[in-house]
């Protein structure tokens, strides 16, 4: 009682348009509750004060530790502005340029087309215009991995584009990744040692982590859950291994954990343009100018009637930020998705305001919605029930998607053979993709199993669907599932096996669809 009377007392006294809106903790609370959200962190900083930096419901579902404004939540790709940040302070230094060639800071580096290789930038690395197709390669660090960085990064040379380089726009994770690698190269320290040393610590973000045994160190930490079904987000919530996260690999692209009270430093560092509170400077005016500056048009999509008003005039993507439009006014923002968290970060710079929202689910429709009340709020529009809106939208996809599943039965052609091609063992061997590895096809109790080498614990058995088509039943059920399709030479032998995911609505991360394996000797 005597923290939300202090909490009204403190929020009466500042200016209108800084303060959240005067019922927000009872409509976070209350939508909290009804999508089922186990906890939930918030951030919201105007003219460099937090007005509000609290933690919403429990850390872990089942359990009694309550989340508060220093408890960690993974938030995702928000964590691509804090490599990049991290590479501004090199650039700052004299170290590197945005568009130094790659190569000369990273020897050995090498994409799938020799040109590409030699006019790669920096810049190019981080604003999604490679040529590579949206989120190739992410199987390496998705659902988690065991390659180190260095070897996920060679790896690389083998993905094909998808596009020329420089003419599109592709989201991807595996260039951050590189970034991260290029840190190392020019200043010595791991991307987890030197965003701590050099970004977390000066902004005095001390309780946000960059690495695994730091977060796991931490007491004060939320835990991830899903919601597993036959399509993803259908099923109950779900408690998650907290320990199944991503591949370290992949950390500079989102490996990041932070709390409602450090988020707020980043969000007044960011908005304060590089200058941190006590008149030092994290990274320069020049830098900071180079982050917001849009280098890549994005699509804007479209979106149903009920949230046309969410649908930006433009979209481009600068560097490790998204800029856009909302209502007529300029935003920066970038989401984070990781197995069982959401986040998102958005600053309006022409008000000084920025806020972040945190959860420990991948109920994304209360970040959304939430967000956009938060913009209608301090942009002075009336509440517009995006939550609600948002929810409604999400369960229609849903639905769709399930849908879909149930008509896509097998429909093998009039007189085709009901079974495979072969008999199961001719089916078995190792299979290798020249960017992913291995996968092993054995034979277990009369059934085909199948283990991605590459991704701990990601085995289980495959079902026959139809033709010479199978589909993965894996032991571990929160990760998606794929068809994985025989392809046989004219000697009825296994000459290549494609894949590609089952649920209409499975993340862009899963892509199976970019692998093409063949066999390993003889099958």
């Amino acid at each position: 009682m005597r923290f939300f009377l202090a909490f009204a007392l403190a929020a009466a006294s500042l200016p209108l348009a800084a303060a959240p809106p005067a019922d927000f903790d009872t409509r976070v609370e209350s939508l909290r509750a009804k999508i089922g959200v186990p906890g939930m962190a918030i951030a919201i900083v105007e003219n460099g004060e937090a007005t509000l930096a609290r933690g919403y419901g429990v850390a872990k579902t089942g359990a009694s530790e309550r989340v508060d404004a220093d408890t960690i939540f993974p938030t995702g790709s928000t964590g691509k502005a804090f490599t990049v940040a991290a590479l501004a302070t090199l650039v700052d230094a004299g170290k590197i340029g945005w568009d130094d060639k790659v190569t000369d800071r990273l020897p050995g580096f090498q994409m799938y087309d020799a040109w590409v290789t030699r006019e790669m930038t920096i810049r190019d690395l981080l604003v999604h215009r490679s040529g590579l197709g949206l989120g190739a390669g992410d199987l390496l660090m998705v659902p988690r991995g065991s390659l180190s960085r260095a070897e996920a990064v060679r790896r690389l040379r083998f993905i094909k584009p998808a596009t020329s380089f420089r003419s599109a726009y592709a989201y991807d994770n595996v260039l951050y990744m590189v970034a991260g690698q290029l840190i190392e190269a020019v200043s010595g320290q791991t991307w987890e040692d030197y965003v701590r040393e050099h970004v977390l610590q000066p902004a005095g973000m001390t309780k946000s982590t960059s690495d695994s045994d730091r977060r796991f160190a931490t007491a004060n930490r939320a835990y991830p859950h899903a919601r597993p079904g036959r399509v993803r987000g259908t099923g109950p919530l779900q408690l998650l291994d907290e320990r199944d996260e991503l591949g370290r690999a992949g950390a500079p692209a989102g490996g990041l954990s932070i709390g409602a009270n450090d988020m707020s430093k980043w969000l007044v560092l960011q908005l304060a343009r590089g200058k941190l509170p006590n008149g030092e400077r994290l990274f320069s005016e020049a830098a900071h100018a180079a982050m917001w500056k849009p280098e890549v048009l994005q699509p804007t999509g479209s979106l149903p009637e009920t949230l046309k008003l969410a649908e930006p005039m433009f979209q481009a993507y600068a560097l490790g930020w998204g800029v856009r439009d909302y209502r007529g006014t300029k935003i920066i923002t970038h989401g984070g998705a990781v197995l069982g968290f959401q986040s998102v970060v958005t600053l309006i710079p022409s008000k000084n305001i920025g806020f972040a929202i945190e959860i420990n689910s991948e109920d994304g429709e209360i970040v959304l919605g939430l967000m956009y009340e938060l913009l209608d709020h301090y942009l002075g529009f009336s509440r517009n029930d995006w939550p609600e809106k948002y929810s409604a939208f999400k369960q229609e996809r849903l639905a769709g998607a399930l849908q879909a599943l149930e008509s896509a039965s097998a429909k093998p052609a009039a007189g085709a053979k009901v079974g495979p091609s072969l008999p199961l063992a001719r089916y078995a061997g190792t299979y290798a993709d020249p960017w992913y590895g291995n996968v092993e096809i054995g034979v277990r109790d009369k059934s085909l199993t199948i283990d991605f080498k590459s991704t701990p614990r990601m085995a289980g058995t495959l079902q026959h669907w139809q033709y010479d088509t199978f589909a993965t039943r894996l032991d571990d059920k929160t990760i998606e599932p794929a068809y994985v399709t025989f392809q046989l030479d004219a000697d009825g032998k296994v000459a290549r096996i494609t894949m590609k995911p089952v649920s209409p609505l499975a993340d862009f991360s899963y892509d199976y669809q970019d692998l093409l394996f063949t066999p390993v000797g003889k099958p």
